[in-house]
């Protein structure tokens, strides 16, 4: 019999069949008593913890129910593997020739021996029942054991990789840096496992990687604790970051051509380093590739402007602090990474520093299958554009939100009026309006500017928040011809002015914009987000689906995030699929209750799901909001105008929920 705790709660029998109990709290009584091994648990203490506040014997007849429903779960032909033996006063299990993940954890580690160290590191699977849900009153139960495991985990991944150095074990290597990155992943301050790391890099004599880790230690000690790190991280780097080591320095023709680079621009500047290869020199072809693909995509951003590759690679294969980088080309951000090969598989983790405070903005980890290498190569290019891309702005709306009034431009403007943009709702929305408008006073011919007001005045017509429709609608159109002719090369733009005339109801115009948009940048989350509205209103379910899933695959962080899964949300009412609408519309509610039109759809959808408790609910919360809001109203939209179902599926449910007709 196989028991793991590690991780998740499992049970296999010897014949390889997955025990299953009856409840989730039978599991865990059973887990208790794995964790109590063969001295057992007084029974009063197990009832009351399991059952507190039923009373004793209320309490200590449910512990006997699931120690019966225990014996039931395994075969009878495994009751020698598991017996429960039980007292008036305790209870303990019998383990015969069963086996549990953390006895041989303990066992492994009191052995000894670079052999035996990594076997317990990969049983480490994981914190003890990390992956298993724990009711809240619970958790104190079990909280005790999964501190006293991890720290056992932290103490083994330092102990072996201190015996590496001397080892020289190529097992014992692998199975301590996956543990070091398990433990890294769910406590990324684990200062033991950072710097397990950076003796693996050193044993390998990648001085550069072991640099990296480091850097990344003291980052995370400083966000997650507010600390530097321990005099025993720092001995592990014989120079200080303070005091780089010389490093042989670019070309004089080069920091000519470095200096040519303007320091103070009308939109940030970014660099992709090239990745660091942790693997074999085989695959630096492939690490370069990946390198110049993520430029290449970034290149089409066009919100920023992106060091050529050829500047970036004369850094290749020494160590560079991101401040240096930053004065050399003139960069506000620096693009970073690492690629590793295991097995059949490879692993790219990249991330986003400021280049002046080092800060880490953004960071993410892909793994896909070697023998798809340039598949492989491709997605993560575009996921890599695309998560960078919101990182970045939203860098940039911070460092322009603290300029003094005084010396903001119509770029900081701009950016400022972003976070009223994501706001949407009336107040927020007017707010931004009055920020762009001091833009365009600045420059009446930013051309995103323009743009972007156009879809403020069209988000004013579709939510019924200006009194005057027709003047919103004429302001709207006047905005995108202000903006046409300025915004050829800005995918942000060409996107604002289609989602604007898309709820205008021009869906053909609409479309062509937006495909304008996502030609010069394929990786716009927020172009994806508005050609799946196109689809909506074309009464284009499937593709509507397809084009908001691909924009969260590329931005499943950004702040537009709600309005691309509100859209999902609308592709599966539009299918009949209303209880996924329920779902999807009652979440973005709670998240983002500022988001007040969420509650107009999750009213029609949970009536059309005859969910009538929650339908009423949400058009209550609404109508509070938007007490003159009518569904003949709605009906009369620009947007709506050539829509059947949706329009149609829509004005059902909201009459079902018990808005206002007219």
């Amino acid at each position: 019999m196989r028991i793991r705790l590690l991780g998740e709660l499992t049970v296999v029998s010897p014949s390889d069949q997955p025990v299953r109990f009856t409840t989730r709290k039978t599991a865990l009584v059973f887990a208790a008593l794995v964790l109590a091994g063969r001295r057992g648990v007084r029974r009063a203490l197990l009832a009351d913890s399991f059952w507190p506040g039923r009373g004793e014997a209320q309490a200590r007849n449910s512990l006997r129910q699931a120690l019966v429903d225990i014996r039931h779960a395994f075969p009878a032909g495994n009751r020698a593997a598991i017996e429960i033996e039980s007292d008036l006063e305790t209870v303990a299990l019998a383990a015969g020739s069963s086996e549990a993940d953390l006895w041989v954890f303990d066992h492994l580690i009191e052995q000894g021996g670079i052999g035996n160290l990594a076997a317990a590191a990969e049983l480490y699977r994981g914190d003890l029942l990390s992956e298993t849900s724990i009711p809240d009153e619970l958790e104190q139960s079990f909280q005790p054991h999964r501190s006293n495991y991890r720290q056992k985990a932290l103490q083994l991944v330092e102990r072996l990789s201190r015996d590496l150095k001397a080892g020289g074990d190529t097992a014992g290597d692998q199975a301590c840096e996956r543990l070091a990155e398990r433990l890294l992943a769910s406590e990324p301050a684990a200062e033991e496992a950072h710097r397990a790391m950076i003796r693996i890099y050193q044993h390998r004599g990648q001085a550069n990687a072991a640099m990296r880790q480091y850097l990344l230690c003291r980052e995370a000690l400083q966000r997650e604790l507010g600390v530097e790190p321990e005099a025993a991280t720092r001995a592990l780097i014989e120079t200080p970051l303070e005091a780089p080591p010389p490093q042989p320095s670019v070309t004089a023709v080069q920091k000519d051509a470095h200096a040519t680079v303007p320091r103070e621009r009308e939109q940030p500047s970014v660099v992709v380093m090239p990745f660091d290869n942790l693997s074999s020199e085989e695959d630096d072809y492939f690490v370069d590739g990946v390198v110049e693909e993520i430029t290449a995509a970034l290149s089409r951003v066009r919100d920023f402007f992106v060091i050529a590759r050829q500047s970036a690679f004369t850094y290749k294969g020494r160590f560079i602090d991101v401040r240096e980088v930053g004065a050399e080309l003139g960069v506000s951000y620096v693009v970073e990474g690492t690629v590793r090969r295991g097995g059949d598989r490879l692993r790219i983790s990249v991330q986003l520093v400021d280049a002046e405070s080092r800060k880490q903005l953004w960071s993410d980890r892909y793994e896909g299958a070697s023998a798809d290498l340039f598949e492989f190569q491709d997605r993560i290019a575009a996921q890599v554009a695309g998560a960078i891309h919101p990182a970045v702005r939203h860098a940039e709306i911070e460092s322009a939100t603290r300029k003094p009034p005084a010396n903001l431009r119509a770029y900081d403007l701009v950016m400022r009026a972003f976070p009223k943009l994501w706001g949407q709702n009336a107040v927020a929305i007017a707010e931004a309006m009055k920020t762009l408008q001091e833009a365009l006073q600045l420059d009446p011919k930013y051309g995103r500017a323009h743009a972007l007001l156009a879809w403020c005045h069209a988000l004013n017509i579709t939510y019924l928040w200006s009194p005057d429709q027709a003047a919103e609608l004429r302001a709207t159109l006047d905005a995108v011809d202000r903006a046409s002719g300025l915004v050829e090369d800005d995918p942000t733009a060409l996107t604002a002015c289609g989602a604007a005339v898309s709820l205008s109801g021009d869906q053909q115009r609409a479309a062509a914009l937006i495909e304008s948009a996502l030609a010069l940048d394929p990786n716009n989350a927020w172009a994806w987000t508005r050609f799946g509205w196109v689809g909506i209103y074309q009464d284009q379910a499937a593709e509507a689906q397809e084009r908001f899933e691909r924009a969260m695959r590329l931005s499943p962080l950004d702040p537009f995030v709600f309005n691309m899964r509100m859209g999902l949300g609308a592709a599966y009412a539009l299918a009949g699929r209303f209880s996924e609408s329920v779902a999807i519309a009652r979440d973005v509610v709670t998240r983002n209750p500022n988001v007040t039109w969420a509650y107009r759809q999750l009213a029609a959808w949970a009536a059309m799901n005859d969910d009538m408790k929650i339908a009423h609910w949400a058009a209550e919360r609404f109508l509070a909001i938007q007490p003159d809001y009518t569904i003949a109203k709605y009906l009369a939209l620009p947007s709506l105008r050539d829509v059947s179902r949706f329009r149609e599926t829509m004005a059902a449910g909201m009459k079902k929920a018990g808005m206002p007709e007219g």
